[in-house]
């Protein structure tokens, strides 16, 4: 009933969640629940699985406006500079397997003026820049938890406004990740020395592909070893770097207007 019923009416979809008169019949049977295993389904009625077997043809629907290129105001490889300001810098500090994040706060790397990655600390650039109305808005920030050590990764996938967000260790790698994702309309993309490594377009609104499932799962694979290849440590690192951005889960995330303190629900400054 929690997961049937009540779920039905908790959003309001009164003809579902029963089997009774006046509902519609869309029906999972099982044959055990730990573990649960699916035998049959039904959807108004009428079988659409069996025994392992798809039943019907499954139409992919996708609105067209859903296909529509990045807005993204003009960019280049210093607009992922990050002036140096001060010695210490706000770092956001990965939990592992977990979407909750630490705030830090270190020694900036500096060379020549500007803040970089330092792989000695697994301190990492972080980039999110915005995607929809061309404001030109771009986020900089450092991370500690990926394990990168060359390369960047970008993806259009960051919770919940959905710019496109990136790590890496140079502001080449990152800017030819991020015009990687542009380039495809939305995805995900992998970045050693200037140059794309793997990449998986997600056309519909930079976050679904219209790809089938066995071809999507494929490409999500090679992006993971892509990541391990440039020395990330995580087990979903693309995961991890969708909730970079959300700055509605503690302690510090990143947006295209900086990082935030989620505490506090305050816009803070890099340099402390």
């Amino acid at each position: 009933q929690m997961a049937t019923f009540n779920t039905a009416r908790y959003f309001g979809l009164k003809d579902r969640g029963a089997i009774a008169p006046g509902y519609q019949a869309d029906v999972l049977v099982l044959s055990s629940l730990n573990p649960v295993r699916v035998t049959t389904v039904f959807k108004k009625g009428c079988p659409v699985y069996d025994s392992g077997q798809l039943l019907a043809e499954i139409k992919p629907l996708a609105p067209s406006g859903s296909y529509r290129p990045m807005n993204i105001a003009p960019y280049q490889e210093d607009s992922f500079t990050i002036r140096a300001a001060g010695e210490k810098i706000r770092v956001i500090g990965l939990i592992t397997n977990q979407i909750l994040t630490r705030q830090l706060v270190m020694d900036a790397p500096i060379r020549e003026g500007a803040v970089v990655a330092d792989r000695d600390r697994d301190l990492i650039k972080a980039a999110v820049v915005e995607r929809h109305r061309a404001t030109g808005n771009i986020g900089l920030g450092f991370v500690q938890g990926f394990g990168l050590q060359e390369g960047a990764l970008a993806s259009s996938v960051a919770h919940d406004s959905h710019n496109i967000v990136c790590v890496g260790c140079s502001d080449r790698d990152m800017y030819a990740a991020v015009k990687a994702v542009e380039t495809m309309k939305g995805g995900l993309a992998a970045v050693k020395d200037g140059k794309v490594l793997a990449m998986l377009p997600l056309p519909i609104g930079g976050l679904m592909s219209e790809r089938p499932l066995a071809e999507v799962a494929a490409g999500w694979e090679e992006m993971r070893q892509a990541a391990g290849s440039l020395g990330c440590r995580l087990q979903e690192p693309f995961m991890a770097l969708s909730f970079l951005a959300l700055p509605v889960i503690p302690d510090l995330k990143i947006t295209d207007r900086g990082l935030v303190d989620v505490t506090r629900f305050e816009l803070v400054p890099l340099f402390v």
